[in-house]
């Protein structure tokens, strides 16, 4: 097993190149094409040779090893994540002004704690589309600030809580000076070199610009921004890596985006992403709709996403005999509701990943008063029919700008999906 700072460090890396879904998926491509991972287009054909490919669909990434010995009717062993997380995302005709401040005109993108974006240096990163559908990857460091009101203006905001309105308090200032002489997508094209005019679409999101650290009197516990879902995606990206590569089935990581969006797009989740590549990589190994449908019937999927760990300060909106704490290891996510994928023989295949591993997990499930969230579980169960297990690893701040958890818990997440490729 990586030792704990090296794959802490590392990870913070793959933060930092990350501060967008697109940018996610071109650090896991540029990753791959370092491991000797092959990309496809899927307009292309692709050979049925054993090898190590992998597809870019927008900000998904879809990467699998497929063995020497695979056929028709070989299994998969599917490691889920995503690669969006909750901000703000801009709109068009952004640039804006009022009082003299120049703005950005954003929209909320997912469930974001809103208060949590508020007096943070923010970039925007993500990429723009010329005319003839060229792709530019952008970002532009610190650039903009969401600043909140003085208590000095709002006297009571410490006793009332505070109340932000969509529309009026969260576009973030940039500058100062005349709207009508700015252009905010001017400037996003002039960092990709380009003339704003070339410039037809974007998706341009925020993201907090302060690095990731670790910190606490023992350095056991990392802070950063989108911990959710990237911390998954890191852990799946070195599992796969890692792989074996005699392993009895065709292991997959599936990175997709929108989750935080209900994963219905092409490149979510809910859309046809898994199923295409699925269907192309057992096409080429001469199965027909019979032999892929053996291989699924065979097939498992670990949906992995963040979960919660109990809350020190809030004891109360947690189940109080299921408490996972910082450190404690994974989590096996359960619900009786099905929002989660997690069923007897899932949480069979994963307490064989972990022992196998020789690592310890926790079970979460929610207070019956606090319903909870979903992911890509139930959604690739549905669509598909294999077998999946929801997972992850335990935050505090969960969709906050700036996210954290225990140093160790990235890195056992990492051994299990190992253990889970590897067959256990």
């Amino acid at each position: 097993m990586t030792s704990t700072h090296a794959y802490i460090d590392d990870f913070a890396r793959f933060i930092t190149a990350s501060p967008s879904s697109y940018h996610a998926a071109a650090e896991v491509a540029r990753r791959l094409d370092d491991a000797g991972f092959t990309r496809r287009d899927e307009s292309e054909h692709w050979p049925a040779a054993p090898g190590r490919h992998y597809v870019v669909r927008d900000g998904a990434v879809i990467a699998w090893a497929q063995p020497a010995g695979a056929g028709p009717t070989t299994p998969f062993r599917i490691l889920g994540a995503h690669t969006d997380s909750p901000g703000f995302k801009l709109k068009p005709r952004p640039t804006l002004g009022s009082q003299g401040w120049l703005q950005a005109g954003v929209e909320v993108y997912g469930g974001p704690l809103l208060n949590s974006w508020l007096d943070r240096e923010l970039e925007l990163a993500g990429r723009l589309v010329t005319r003839d559908g060229t792709e530019h990857l952008v970002r532009t460091g610190p650039f903009c600030r969401i600043p909140q009101l003085a208590v000095h203006l709002d006297r009571e905001v410490n006793d009332k809580g505070l109340t932000l309105q969509r529309q009026r308090h969260l576009s973030p200032v940039f500058g100062v000076g005349d709207s009508s002489q700015a252009d905010l997508v001017g400037h996003l094209a002039g960092l990709a070199g380009l003339d704003g005019a070339e410039v037809a679409g974007y998706d341009i999101l925020t993201a907090d610009t302060a690095a990731p650290r670790v910190f606490g009197p023992e350095s056991d516990l990392f802070a950063a921004g989108r911990l959710d879902n990237l911390t998954s995606v890191h852990a799946g990206l070195l599992a796969l890596i890692a792989a074996p590569e005699d392993a009895a089935q065709i292991s997959v990581l599936a990175a997709f985006d929108h989750e935080e969006l209900g994963s219905q797009s092409r490149s979510g989740a809910s859309g046809p992403l898994l199923d295409d590549i699925l269907t192309r990589i057992g096409a080429a190994l001469g199965a027909g709709a019979s032999e892929r449908l053996r291989a699924y019937a065979d097939s498992w999927c670990l949906s992995a996403d963040a979960g919660h760990a109990v809350h020190p300060n809030y004891p109360e909106r947690h189940d109080p005999a299921n408490t996972p704490i910082a450190g404690g290891g994974p989590l096996l996510k359960i619900n009786a509701n099905q929002r989660y994928a997690t069923d007897a023989v899932g949480a069979a295949l994963w307490a064989r990943a972990c022992e196998s591993a020789d690592l310890p997990y926790q079970e979460f499930v929610s207070n019956n008063t606090v319903p909870c969230g979903s992911t890509i579980g139930p959604l690739t169960a549905t669509r598909l029919g294999i077998r999946t297990v929801d997972v992850g690893v335990a935050l505090l701040s969960m969709h906050s700008a700036r996210e954290m958890c225990h140093v160790n818990d990235p890195v056992l997440l990492s051994a299990a999906i190992g253990a889970f490729f590897a067959g256990a």
